[in-house]
């Protein structure tokens, strides 16, 4: 008894003294951490604190005119158990996340990578052009004439002057075409900061790792890319694949903007979308709380999934 009382003596004198130390360094540091200040001012008040305020509502049935009422989890049984749409959403933001979330960062990956074999000048000009789509704002635009749903649409067009379909297709309307449509035009929007962040890791690796590889035993380009660039390129996988998880689980604008809001039968339906509706439209917002409250637990979930993944690139 009296060692246990002796241990918890000591015990509590280490973290006095921890303390104490602690507390001496943030004195001497008191002009890092008033530069620091108004990052982390602006950084709690615009993220940490509507995060948390999101999942205080996301419990309470709040509707901005009366004040929230607590609720417990009937927001999260309703959407779970009872909101058929919301299970739509589910569904197709996991099909666009699946399948333009890994095709897009590859792809941005490997861009990158060839872009970074051309001459100085030449680069530029094909690192502005790759990345345009994802800055357009019109982009929208150009798709929907595309897939206009009369024979005066390009893709009608082609394919009645080809006799492949003998009447024009509505594309943005029938609910079998509009998702695989949406994905296509996400595709071809994926370039964005990530591939940027892949061009500019690809330009700080250092040449001479690449000479002391090949001295080492290294006899192509794949194995140069794997033992090489990939180990020295980690921070900016992990960056890239952070923006492709929240792009891909965030799709909202591209589908509203092609298929109508809402969707033929809710086909291009997405969480977000569902989450506009409730919080920006019905002004439900302990609901709409709710459904940010989950994306935002699934998308630290798959981006611990994918650093675990990159965690083993080059090991």
């Amino acid at each position: 008894m009296k060692d246990d009382t002796n241990y918890i003596s000591k015990y509590f004198t280490l973290r006095k003294h921890n303390l104490k130390v602690a507390l001496h360094k943030a004195k001497n540091s008191k002009m890092c951490y008033m530069f620091l200040a108004p990052y982390a001012i602006l950084f709690t008040l615009f993220y940490i604190l509507p995060v948390v305020t999101s999942i205080v509502l996301s419990f309470t049935y709040y509707n901005i005119l009366e004040s929230p009422s607590f609720v417990g989890l009937q927001n999260y049984i309703n959407l779970i158990l009872q909101d058929d749409v919301f299970l739509i959403g589910v569904k197709n933001t996991f099909l666009i996340a699946v399948i333009t979330g890994p095709i897009g960062y590859i792809a941005a990956f490997l861009f990158a990578w060839l872009i970074n074999e051309l001459p100085r000048w030449v680069r530029t000009i094909a690192v502005i052009v790759f990345y345009a789509p994802s800055i357009a704002g019109n982009v929208f635009v150009i798709f929907s004439i595309f897939f206009r749903g009369d024979a005066y649409g390009y893709v009608n067009a082609i394919l009645m002057d080809m006799g492949i379909i003998d009447a024009p297709i509505l594309w943005l309307v029938n609910p079998t075409y509009m998702l695989p449509i949406c994905m296509l035009v996400i595709l071809w929007m994926s370039l964005g900061t990530g591939f940027l962040s892949f061009v500019a890791g690809l330009q700080g690796v250092d040449r001479a790792q690449f000479e002391a590889g090949y001295m080492d035993g290294i006899k192509n380009r794949w194995q140069e890319l794997w033992y090489i660039t990939l180990p020295n390129m980690k921070p900016m996988l992990m960056f890239g694949a952070v923006m492709t998880i929240t792009s891909s689980f965030g799709v909202c604008d591209v589908t509203m903007a092609l298929c109508g809001y809402p969707s033929t039968d809710y086909a291009a339906r997405t969480v977000v979308t569902h989450l506009v509706d409730y919080g920006s439209t019905r002004f439900e917002m302990g609901y709409a709380s709710a459904i940010a409250t989950l994306l935002f637990l699934v998308m630290i979930l798959c981006n611990k999934a994918i650093q675990a993944i990159l965690r083993r690139v080059g090991t």
